[in-house]
C-alpha cells in the first residue's frame, strides 16, 4: 500500500481538494485500494470541520465529492505512516521539515513539483479571493495529481 498525504495550512481548502482529486482518479484508475489518501492541515483551527464550501462547490462542478472529508492537523505519526507527504506551499513545507525527524523528510515534497503543464511552484491560498481561485487550485491539482499517480506508478508496485 502506498500512502499518500496532502498538507495545507488549515486543510479546509487546498489539501482537501487534492485529496478530493487524487481519490477520483484512483478510482477512475482502479487503484483505490492501492493507495491511501489523506489530507491534514499543519495548524488546529478547523480540526473536524467539512472543506470550505467553496472548494466543495468548485469540485463538485468537476465531478468531484468532497464531502467526507474533516479538517486534521499533523501529527508526528504521518511522517512515519506516510510514502508522500506533500505540501500545498513552500512555508508549509518548512513547517513539515520543523516537525518532523531527518529521518522522514526526504517523504516531504511541494506538491506541485509533480505537476507537468505548470511552472507554479505553490498552490495559492484561494480562502481570501474569490471563486476564481478555487477553480485555480483546481486546475494545478488536477494536473499534479495526474503526475503523482505517474510517479507513484513508476516507483511502487500498484
Amino acid at each position: 500500500m502506498v500512502k499518500v498525504l496532502f498538507v495545507c495550512l488549515g486543510n479546509i481548502c487546498r489539501s482537501p481538494t487534492a485529496h478530493g482529486v487524487f481519490d477520483a482518479l484512483l478510482r477512475r484508475e482502479g487503484l483505490a485500494d492501492k493507495v491511501v489518501v489523506d489530507s491534514a492541515g499543519t495548524a488546529a483551527w478547523h480540526v473536524g470541520k467539512a472543506p470550505d464550501n467553496r472548494s466543495q462547490l468548485a469540485a463538485k462542478n468537476r465531478g468531484v465529492d468532497l464531502s467526507y472529508i474533516a479538517a486534521r492537523q499533523v501529527e508526528l505519526s504521518d511522517f512515519d505512516t506516510f510514502d508522500y507527504i506533500l505540501a500545498m506551499d513552500k512555508s508549509n513545507f518548512e513547517n513539515l521539515i520543523e516537525l518532523s525527524e531527518p529521518v522522514s523528510r526526504n517523504k516531504i515534497k511541494l506538491f506541485l513539483d509533480y505537476a507537468k503543464n505548470f511552472s507554479a511552484t505553490e498552490v495559492p491560498d484561494p480562502y481570501y479571493g474569490g471563486a476564481k481561485g478555487f477553480d485555480t487550485v483546481l486546475d494545478l491539482v488536477e494536473d499534479a495529481c495526474e503526475g503523482l499517480l505517474e510517479d507513484i506508478k513508476l516507483n511502487h508496485d500498484v
